[in-house]
């Protein structure tokens, strides 16, 4: 079924090409797995914007919320195959792609979340965009998806309460190293699937932000809501090898720009939501746990030394590191 709706997106996709050199109108097609009320989704909805006004409409994007299209390991797929032309996607499963993503999900790697975001409009932020290109797409910027912490159906204060709970991970090997450092059983599974995990107790908790409680509902089902920001992952935008190199260097130039600019729309936008789930959270009777860092960070010291033994790896996290 996969096959054939790639077969079926990419003849509609060709069909669109030929009316739009007729037009001198570009129509892109932009897929991802949120739901509309997300940030990201709005974030997404501002780029648009800014495309179609920087360009006199001469660049038009149709937007596929919902997972209509797929979901994330779909969408990247269907970027492969120029069947789709825009999608973002969590850093963390990108490792699957490029090792050198993987570094995204290690756990304390910035100081702060305003160090977090230093380092994507960084030279070194720019450095991970050009790192798939040889996988069929191209980062042209970030969404903020805020800091990720785990919560379930107990609080988790130390690094002990972790023990014997199977935890909902991305399928990502960093992500599962680190909660197997911290003495949980680390469980990959569709995010789709994950609400329906939770309330049958497959599973006895996740990580993700807070969005996770409030606008997928998983408050409804887990309780408890621990703040140990483990990690800050960024969503990244990808456009198509396919797609990027039939525009000319002023529609890339506007299209980089516009997700410049809906970056810093959407941070401003997150920060603000951010504090009204927090309390739409404390409204489901989530309870919020705020535990001491420092035992988390050091038992999860081990991945770093085990990194820091490649070369490329070790320069990349310096280089983050070294970021003011």
């Amino acid at each position: 079924m996969k096959k054939i709706l790639i077969l079926i997106i990419t003849l509609f996709s060709i069909l669109g090409c030929n009316k739009n050199e007729i037009d001198n109108q570009i129509n892109l097609k932009l897929a991802h797995g949120l739901s509309e009320t997300h940030p990201v989704h709005i974030g997404m909805l501002k780029f648009m914007e800014l495309v179609e006004t920087k360009t006199d409409g001469d660049i038009k994007i149709q937007i596929f919320p919902n997972g209509q299209l797929g979901q994330e390991r779909e969408l990247i797929e269907l970027l492969q195959a120029g069947a789709i032309d825009l999608t973002k996607a969590s850093a963390s499963p990108i490792e699957g792609f490029v090792k050198e993503y993987a570094i995204f999900s290690m756990p304390y790697l910035f100081d702060s979340y305003n160090h977090f975001l230093r380092v994507l409009k960084s030279p070194v932020g720019e450095e991970f965009l050009s790192m798939t290109e040889k996988n069929g797409f191209v980062g042209l910027g970030y969404f903020t998806a805020g800091t990720r912490n785990f919560y379930g159906s107990k609080p988790i204060e130390t690094p002990e309460d972790l023990k014997g709970l199977k935890i909902r991970v991305q399928p990502s090997n960093t992500a599962i190293k680190m909660v197997e450092h911290l003495g949980g059983t680390a469980t990959p599974l569709s995010y789709g699937e994950l609400y329906t995990a939770l309330q049958q107790r497959v599973v006895d908790g996740a990580e993700n932000n807070i969005s996770a409680i409030t606008t997928d509902r998983h408050g409804e089902v887990s309780k408890f809501y621990s703040y140990d920001e483990h990690t800050i992952v960024p969503d990244v935008f990808f456009i198509s090898n396919s797609t990027w190199k039939k525009l000319n260097d002023k529609q890339k130039e506007i299209l980089k720009k516009s997700a410049e600019e809906a970056f810093d729309f959407q941070v401003a936008l997150w920060d603000e939501m951010e504090k009204i789930q927090i309390e739409q959270a404390k409204e489901m009777n989530v309870k919020f746990v705020y535990p001491d860092k420092k035992p988390f960070q050091e038992m999860v010291q081990p991945m770093y030394e085990e990194l820091m033994k490649n070369e490329k790896m070790a320069s990349l996290i310096n280089s983050i590191k070294n970021t003011n």
